[in-house]
């Protein structure tokens, strides 16, 4: 697991609860009626916006945002130049063997076109089609973590207007005056902490994990391309470091030098 997950995730609960300790007693910020009109309110209304299908991958989209899969783009760039080299010298058809050590699946079925001799346009397109569903079920996944950080706070403001007027219907009531207070001020704060300190930042993080995979696979297609039209594998190398930021790029020439 990535430690800025860790400090950013206790660190920001962690100084929550110094400032409810701080100010009192914990139960005071406990209330039952608040918790579930927010978090099964949150819950309940995403099914209006997504399919169940869809609902039941939310844990795995959790988990993926909390466990991202590590990329290594300076290894990817030196396999694929690897590869290029193979190719250059022994013909291309010689891929054929080292797709067998190769993990990742996206890189051999790359591979595996160029070695059946596909039309480099199908190829292209093949795998170009297959970064654009990735997207798309990315981009779910993070519209569902979105949906949490948007209705959770609105669920927070409802449960904040049924407090208020629990506690004006009850003025004469003294007693039923403070639950009513309670669930006014509460809901919104529950909404608040869903919405930015769970939902939202696991939506950024979820974001930054599918950028970081997309230029990966982005580099896979762009490296498996040259690799079929014969580029010669220093010209695959200049090709793939483009991807790379310039201080990345400037740290590899004086590597080489």
């Amino acid at each position: 697991m990535d430690l800025g997950l860790l400090f950013g995730f206790f660190g920001t609960w962690a100084i929550i609860c110094w400032a409810i300790l701080a100010g009192g007693s914990v139960l005071v910020f406990v209330d039952i009626p608040s918790t579930i009109l927010v978090l099964g309110g949150t819950f309940t209304v995403m099914f209006f916006t997504y399919r169940v299908m869809h609902l039941k991958k939310l844990f795995a989209v959790i988990r993926r945002a909390v466990f991202p899969p590590a990329y290594s783009v300076e290894k990817l760039i030196e396999d694929m130049v690897s590869y290029a080299e193979i190719a250059r010298r022994d013909g291309i058809l010689s891929l054929e063997n080292t797709t067998k050590n190769i993990k990742d699946q996206f890189i051999v079925r790359g591979i595996q076109m160029a070695v059946d001799g596909s039309d480099p346009e199908l190829i292209d397109q093949v795998m170009s089609s297959e970064l654009d569903n990735l997207a798309t079920r990315h981009e779910l996944g993070k519209a569902m973590l979105d949906s949490g950080s948007k209705y959770a706070p609105a669920l927070g403001m409802i449960g904040t207007l049924v407090g208020l007027v629990i506690m004006l219907k009850n003025m004469n009531d003294p007693s039923k005056i403070g639950p009513g207070m309670a669930v006014a001020i509460l809901t919104t704060l529950y909404g608040a902490l869903i919405a930015n300190a769970v939902c939202g930042p696991l939506a950024d993080r979820l974001a930054r994990s599918s950028s970081e995979e997309l230029l990966y696979k982005t580099i896979i297609i762009k490296g498996v391309m040259a690799i079929q039209s014969g580029d010669n594998p220093r010209v695959v190398e200049q090709k793939l470091r483009a991807f790379l930021p310039p201080s990345m790029r400037k740290a590899e020439v004086e590597e080489a030098a």
